[in-house]
C-alpha cells in the first residue's frame, strides 16, 4: 500500500493492482498509450540491493550544483506517494499528480497495471513534462523485470547484491545478479560497487554481451582517506578530487560518494558538460538523505536497514560514531525479511532492544520479533512516540530501524504528537 495513492486513483477513476508482477509487457504497453514519455527523457538507472537510495542521492546534489535541472523517482515513500516523485527536490504536487492521472485515465489506463507500474508511468509523464535534464531512476524491485527497465540511460549503477525477494528473484546470489544486470543495456557503461565474485562474474557477463564497458569500484576508481578529507581518483580518465566532506556517515557511504561521482562524469561526457571540482565538493558535502543514520530528534536516530548487508553497514556506522556508548534499539520488520540475520548484526552493538508493531500487513508481529531475539534487556513497546521523547531528552542514543516503512510512520507520528 503505497500512502495517498488511492486518494488519486478514487478521483480520477483509475483503478491498479496492490500486488507485484514482474515483467514489462503491460508497461510497455501503457507507456505507448501515453506516448512514450520516458523517450524523451536522458535518464540515470541504478538497481541494487543496498546503497541505490544514497548514491541517487549523491548524484542528484553533483547534477544540481552543475545547473542541471533533476527528476528523481524512488521508492518506497518517506511520507506519502508525493515524495517518490521529485523535481529538483520538489515532491510532486497535488496540481500535478492531477495532471498526470487525468492523462493516463484519459489512454484508459485503468485496470491494466500494478500500483508501481502506474506510479513509473506518472514519474515519466511529470519528467518530460517538467523538461527535467536529467532523470534519476530507482528500480523498485530486481531490475530485469521491473517497471523501470523500460528506459536506455546514459549509464547504468548497480552499488551491490546480496539476497533479498527471493521469493520473486530467486534464492541464489547468481540468480538476484542476473535480475540486477537486467538493466544493462547495450553499448551504456555500467558502474559496479564492491559486489560478491559470484554477482560480479554475472555483471561482466552480461555487460559482454551487451558490448557494454564496466566500471568497478576499487578498480578504475576509487576513494581515499586525507587529513583533510577524502579524495576520489578516476585512474582511466586521470582524475583527482580532493577535500571531499561528506556529511551522511559511514564508510559505505564513501563508495555510494564515488559510484555518483563516477556517474556524473558519464553524465558530463554524454551531456557535453564541464565538470567543476568546486561543485562536486559543495555537493558532497550538502547531499543528506532521510533515513539514513538521520538525526529525527536529538539523540534519537532512524536508520532504514532493513536486510542484513544494510544491518550491517549501520552496526559499522554505530561502531564507528559511537565507540563505547550505550545503544538502545526499536525495532519494527517485515516478516518476509531475514528477521533473525538482521536481528544479530544489531545485537552486537546492542543489549537493549524494544519491538513494536506498525501498520503494514507485511510486518512481523512484535511478540515473533522478541522471540528471535538474543538480547538480554528485550521488550514490547506500545507508545514509542512518548518513548523516543523521553529518550530524547534523557540524552539516551537511539536507534529506530528494520523497515523504512516504520521509518515512515515514525516521521509521520514524531511530527503529529
Amino acid at each position: 500500500m503505497i500512502p495517498k495513492l488511492n486518494h488519486f486513483k478514487e478521483k480520477w477513476n483509475v483503478q491498479s493492482d496492490d500486488v507485484i508482477i514482474p515483467g514489462l509487457t503491460a508497461i510497455e504497453e501503457a507507456l505507448a498509450r501515453v506516448g512514450n514519455p520516458e523517450n524523451k527523457l536522458q535518464v540515470v538507472h541504478i538497481a541494487g540491493t543496498n546503497g541505490k537510495g544514497s548514491t541517487l542521492t549523491f548524484l542528484e546534489s553533483i547534477a544540481k550544483e552543475h545547473g542541471l535541472r533533476v527528476g528523481k523517482f524512488m521508492s518506497p515513500c518517506i511520507l506519502d506517494v508525493h515524495d517518490q516523485i521529485q523535481v529538483e527536490g520538489q515532491v510532486i504536487t497535488e496540481a500535478e499528480m492531477n495532471h498526470v492521472f487525468q492523462q493516463m485515465q484519459a489512454a484508459e489506463l485503468s485496470g491494466k497495471l500494478t500500483d508501481f507500474e502506474l506510479l513509473t508511468v506518472a514519474a515519466f509523464l511529470h519528467f518530460a513534462a517538467s523538461n527535467v535534464d536529467i532523470a534519476l531512476i530507482e528500480a523498485g524491485m530486481g531490475g530485469l523485470l521491473d517497471s523501470t527497465n523500460v528506459v536506455t540511460p546514459i549509464v547504468s549503477i548497480i552499488p551491490s547484491i546480496a539476497l533479498e525477494h527471493t521469493n520473486f528473484l530467486g534464492n541464489s546470489i547468481e540468480s538476484i545478479a542476473c535480475h540486477k544486470a537486467g538493466i544493462i543495456k547495450p553499448n551504456r557503461p555500467v558502474i559496479i560497487g564492491d559486489l560478491p565474485l559470484e554477482a560480479k562474474n554475472i555483471v561482466y557477463q552480461e555487460a559482454q554481451k551487451k558490448q557494454s564497458s564496466v566500471l568497478e569500484l576499487n578498480h578504475q576508481f576509487f576513494v581515499q582517506h586525507d587529513n583533510d578529507g577524502e579524495s576520489y581518483k578516476h585512474n582511466d580518465r586521470g582524475i583527482s578530487i580532493t577535500k571531499l566532506t561528506r556529511t551522511m556517515k559511514g564508510a559505505h557511504q564513501a563508495n555510494n560518494m564515488a559510484l555518483a561521482i563516477t556517474a556524473f562524469f558519464e553524465v558530463a561526457t554524454a551531456l557535453a558538460l564541464q565538470v567543476s571540482e568546486e561543485a562536486i565538493q559543495k555537493a558532497v558535502e550538502s547531499a543528506n538523505i532521510l533515513g539514513r543514520f538521520e538525526e529525527m530528534i536529538p539523540y534519537v536516530f532512524l536508520d532504514g536497514a532493513h536486510n542484513p548487508a544494510s544491518a550491517e553497514k549501520l552496526k559499522e556506522t554505530i561502531q564507528h560514531e559511537f565507540s563505547n556508548e550505550q545503544i538502545t534499539f526499536v525495532i519494527g520488520i517485515l516478516a518476509d525479511k531475514a528477521v533473525k540475520e538482521i536481528l544479530q548484526q544489531f545485537e552486537q552493538v546492542s543489549d537493549c532492544f524494544y519491538f513494536v508493531d506498525f501498520d503494514n500487513p507485511r510486518a512481523m508481529a512484535a511478540h515473533s520479533m522478541l522471540e528471535l531475539s538474543n538480547a538480554s534487556h528485550k521488550a514490547i513497546l506500545e507508545d514509542y512516540v512518548q518513548f523516543l521523547k523521553q529518550q530524547s531528552e534523557n540524552k539516551s542514543r537511539t536507534i529506530v530501524s528494520g523497515s523504512l516503512y516504520l521509518l515512515t510512520e515514525v516521521r509521520s507520528r514524531l511530527k503529529i504528537n
